[in-house]
């Protein structure tokens, strides 16, 4: 009997395998017997964070999803950093993110679906030739394709890894004086959590955390991932609201990589920052909590009256709590219009301004209610 499996990958299986050996078995023993000192964790950190920055605020924000524009400078640093990542080039990368985007989930056309499992979806994809037909196809990129940059990249790929992963790591330990503490920890150990922080988008972030926004996906928003992955821990917002630049939307949600992107506008380094309606925001978590409590009411069935009563209270309070956020959220485009116009003194405006605030309070009266609703009934 003949196997069906996809052939191996074995340059994939040999780097991801004997990286990883190397992190956990030669690194300790080097740490025991000659040690590590501050410097060399503290240049870990930096080459750590050049590699997830690149690709969560590069690959990931700006060349997959376009969130943002960005400079020559910046595209080249990215582009750099991404190499160093060893994660394959932007074109390739970006080609089977919006693969993973369209058919997310789909186990014969998403490359990393979580429905196949997580080793599947964490590097199980990578070690065989699973959808071989996609591997050179980058029609799904032809705006990337005009991008002398991102088209650099990826004819000097191998080169430019080889140089980051081997030169960065050996410079700074010629510089600092343990070249071999350098290449393992700098080098090697880098490398490692860069790949494997990063692969927990495609698999823990399916898998572990909370579903706020949609129920379409397994993605889930996770902040304790977004703390490991420079903010990409927000997934169920990202899954829904993937042209954002930010992926945690609340000023306490932890999202380095939206703080990079927003500072780097400041100097304009980058620039045309997209963001999602806030009206769509709010609906969409409304939406959600409202099908989660309706779908718990209907499976408790012991009281059949009384749950009718209360799915029709559900009912009214969900479309009146939509139409104050749809309210509330016109008037204040207006009124932000009427700001930019400097239109404010006039009477009109001011009465408007009345209206605004009245709107405001009726939405919060709303929310507040709902809140104890729901609250409630779950």
């Amino acid at each position: 009997m003949t196997s069906t499996k996809p052939a191996v990958l074995w340059l994939n299986v040999t780097i991801f395998a004997l990286t990883f050996l190397v992190a956990v078995i030669a690194t300790p023993l080097y740490a025991y017997f000659v040690g590590f000192d501050g410097a060399q964790w503290l240049m870990l950190l930096i080459a750590f964070s050049f590699c997830g920055m690149s690709i969560t605020a590069g690959y990931h924000r700006l060349w997959s999803h376009k969130t943002y524009e960005a400079n020559t400078v910046v595209r080249c640093i990215f582009a750099i950093g991404g190499a160093f990542a060893l994660q394959n080039s932007i074109l390739h990368w970006s080609s089977d993110h919006r693969i993973h985007h369209r058919y997310v989930d789909n186990n014969d056309k998403d490359p990393y679906s979580a429905k196949m499992g997580f080793f599947y979806s964490h590097i199980g994809w990578m070690l065989r030739e699973y959808q071989a037909s996609r591997y050179n196809d980058y029609s799904n990129c032809r705006d990337l394709q005009k991008d002398k940059i991102v088209m650099w990249q990826h004819k000097y790929y191998v080169l430019l890894a080889v140089l980051t992963n081997f030169g960065i790591p050996f410079l700074f330990g010629l510089i600092h004086g343990d070249v071999w503490g350098a290449l393992l920890l700098v080098g090697v150990v880098r490398l490692v959590l860069s790949h494997h922080t990063t692969f927990f988008i495609n698999s823990l972030a399916h898998i572990w955390g909370s579903q706020p926004y949609t129920e379409k996906n397994t993605a889930r928003d996770n902040g304790l991932l977004a703390f490991l992955t420079f903010g990409e821990g927000y997934h169920n917002f990202h899954h829904i609201f993937e042209n954002d630049y930010r992926n945690g939307i609340r000023w306490w949600q932890f999202d380095p990589t939206k703080w990079l992107i927003k500072s780097l506008s400041w100097i304009g380094a980058t620039r045309n920052l997209r963001t999602s309606p806030e009206d769509r925001i709010e609906k969409a978590k409304v939406r959600m909590l409202h099908k989660r409590v309706q779908k718990k009411l209907m499976d408790n069935r012991a009281t059949n009256h009384s749950t009718q009563l209360k799915l029709a209270r559900l009912d009214e309070e969900y479309e009146l709590l939509v139409q104050k956020i749809a309210d509330y959220y016109d008037a204040k485009k207006r009124l932000l219009e009427l700001k930019k116009k400097k239109l404010l003194k006039h009477y009109e405006s001011f009465e408007f301004l009345q209206q605004y605030n009245e709107m405001k309070r009726r939405l919060e009266e709303q929310q507040r209610s709902w809140q104890q609703l729901t609250a409630q009934y779950v």
